[in-house]
C-alpha cells in the first residue's frame, strides 16, 4: 500500500495543491496529515475550508498540529505570550484567528491531537511534535538518546512527525523508526521546494521516499505578503529563501 503522508502546510494552497497533484500520480492509497493547516500562510481560509470539506474521506486521516490548537484556542494573552518570542508569528496569529468562524475553529479544535492505526501489521502513530508534545522537535541532529526518550512507553513500529519543517529519519535501537515528514507549505530545506513522505507499507516492511515537488512560490510569497498584518513580507521571503523558521 503506498500512503502519502504530509504535514505543516499553513495556508499554502499553490504548494498543496502541486503535492496533491503527485500523490495521485503515484497512486496513493491513503493520506496521512500531521497538522498546521493554516497559520501564517497565504490562504488559511480556504485550506481549511477544502479539509473541512475532505475531512470524512475513507483515505484521509487528520491529526492536530500545535498552531491548530493556537488558532482554536486563541486570546490575547496566547498573542502577548507569543509576541514576546515570536512577534511576526504572534501578529499571524491574530490575524489568521480573526478570519476563523464557528465551522473553522470547532473543524481545528476537535482534531485529535495524535491517531494511532495498523495498516497490513505495521503500528504507525501520528504525531505533530513528538509522541511527548506537539511542539517538541524531531531534526537530524536530535540525538538518538533523546529521541529514544521521547518515545518512551510507545509501542508503535513506526512514529510519523512534522512540525519542525526539515525531513529526517531516525531507526532506534528496539527497531522503531521515526521519520520527519517534512513540510509542504513552509519547506525549511536549502531549496525550497514542497515536501512529502511517500510511505511504502507492503507484507509488514515499510519503504520511505521524501519527495521533493516544485511549485509556484514566487505566486504564493505574492500572495503572502500582501496579507494586512506587520512581518508579512517576511514570511513571504522565507517561502522563496528559508533562512529561520521563526520571527
Amino acid at each position: 500500500m503506498k500512503i502519502a503522508v504530509l504535514s505543516d502546510i499553513h495556508g499554502n494552497m499553490d504548494a498543496l495543491a502541486a503535492v496533491m497533484d503527485d500523490v495521485k500520480a503515484e497512486g496513493c492509497e491513503k493520506i496521512f496529515i500531521l497538522g498546521d493547516y493554516a497559520m501564517a500562510g497565504p490562504e488559511p481560509e480556504k485550506i481549511i475550508d477544502g479539509f473541512i470539506s475532505m475531512k470524512d474521506s475513507e483515505n484521509m486521516t487528520l491529526i492536530q498540529g500545535n498552531t491548530d490548537l493556537m488558532l482554536a484556542e486563541y486570546s490575547e494573552d496566547l498573542y502577548t505570550q507569543l509576541k514576546s518570542k515570536a512577534p511576526v508569528m504572534a501578529e499571524a496569529l491574530k490575524y489568521d484567528a480573526a478570519l476563523l468562524d464557528e465551522k473553522r475553529t470547532k473543524f481545528l479544535k476537535l482534531l485529535p491531537a495524535q491517531y494511532e492505526l495498523d495498516i497490513e501489521g505495521v503500528k504507525i502513530l501520528l504525531v505533530h511534535g513528538s509522541p511527548r508534545r506537539n511542539n517538541e522537535d524531531i531534526l537530524p541532529d536530535t540525538p538518538m538518546e533523546e529521541v529514544e526518550k521521547m518515545l518512551e512507553g510507545v509501542s508503535a513500529n513506526l512514529v510519523l512527525c512534522g512540525h519542525t519543517h526539515i525531513p529526517c529519519g531516525f531507526q532506534l535501537k528496539n527497531k522503531q523508526t521515526v521519520v520527519n515528514v517534512g513540510s509542504v507549505g513552509r519547506p525549511f530545506t536549502e531549496k525550497p521546494d514542497a515536501c512529502y513522505l511517500k510511505l511504502t507499507v507492503e507484507n509488514g516492511k515499510c519503504l520511505f521516499e521524501h519527495k521533493f515537488i516544485k511549485y509556484n512560490n514566487g505566486q504564493a510569497a505574492s500572495k503572502l505578503a500582501k496579507q494586512s498584518f506587520e512581518g508579512s513580507d517576511k514570511l513571504a521571503e522565507m517561502l522563496l529563501n528559508p533562512t529561520v523558521r521563526h520571527f
